[in-house]
């Protein structure tokens, strides 16, 4: 049976994430009903990441058994014309049988938009965190350099869950300005629950001067939620790109 592999975009601003809800919007519903409009067939599909409620995507991977002879070029037309406009399909692949958006994913980049200056965002609004008091971003990326390699991230995941493996292998963590904006690059082998958005509001409150960044180590150390800082709000972030 064909294994489809999807590209997804979509603006997450009214959805209560990706993954199925009862009498909730989600993004997992949305494709599945497109892809059993198209084909009269009920098949899950699944994701290389659950976004949470609000949180965007350019380059989320899904993928899905389904026993329909269409082209890739099929796939995205047909998906895009039964998908709302807030989510689009930027291309499909026909993929080996073994093949799985989450299990054979190695990598995920994740970015997180901040908005730094006194003014509030309207066009932005849902896509960036406005924090209307100076950052230190020097300070922030400072921080930053504590968690790049291999460590148990558990001070920077939400509970409760059922993971039960919290090491992640960080190789990029980086606070990049460009005038009034800083986007923080993270980029994992894995991510745990949360566990960007808990990065970043506890690098915010470095950059306020709430915390020093050497401050970081201990943080990592304690292997618990209440180490760290407050968790960011979703909507400034972006999953940009998963690598297989």
């Amino acid at each position: 049976m064909p294994v489809v592999k999807l590209i997804i975009e979509y603006d997450g601003t009214g959805y209560a994430g990706w993954q199925r809800q009862p009498d909730r919007p989600t993004i997992q519903e949305a494709v599945e009903t497109a892809i059993t409009g198209i084909t009269q067939i009920t098949v899950p599909v699944i994701a290389a990441g659950r976004t949470d409620a609000g949180v965007h995507a350019l380059g989320q991977v899904a993928s899905f058994r389904i026993d329909r002879d269409m082209t890739p070029r099929q796939w995205t037309r047909a998906l895009n014309a039964h998908l709302p406009e807030s989510i689009a399909v930027q291309s499909a692949a026909i993929m080996p049988d073994a093949f799985h958006a989450r299990y054979s994913a190695k990598g995920k980049l994740y970015e997180y938009r901040i908005l730094n200056r006194p003014e509030r965002p309207t066009v932005d609004r849902h896509a960036c965190w406005h924090i209307h008091k100076p950052l230190n971003d020097d300070a922030m990326n400072q921080a930053a350099l504590a968690l790049i390699g291999k460590h148990d991230c558990s001070s920077f995941e939400t509970q409760p869950t059922d993971n039960e493996d919290p090491v992640c292998h960080i190789q990029r963590l980086a606070v990049i300005r460009h005038g009034n904006e800083l986007r923080i690059e993270a980029y994992a082998d894995r991510f745990l629950k949360q566990m960007v958005r808990s990065i970043v509001g506890t690098l915010v409150e470095v950059g306020l001067g709430k915390r020093p960044p050497e401050e970081f180590h201990s943080i990592i150390s304690a292997r618990n939620r209440s180490a760290a800082g407050k968790t960011a709000p979703p909507q400034g972030l972006f999953l940009i790109r998963v690598d297989y």
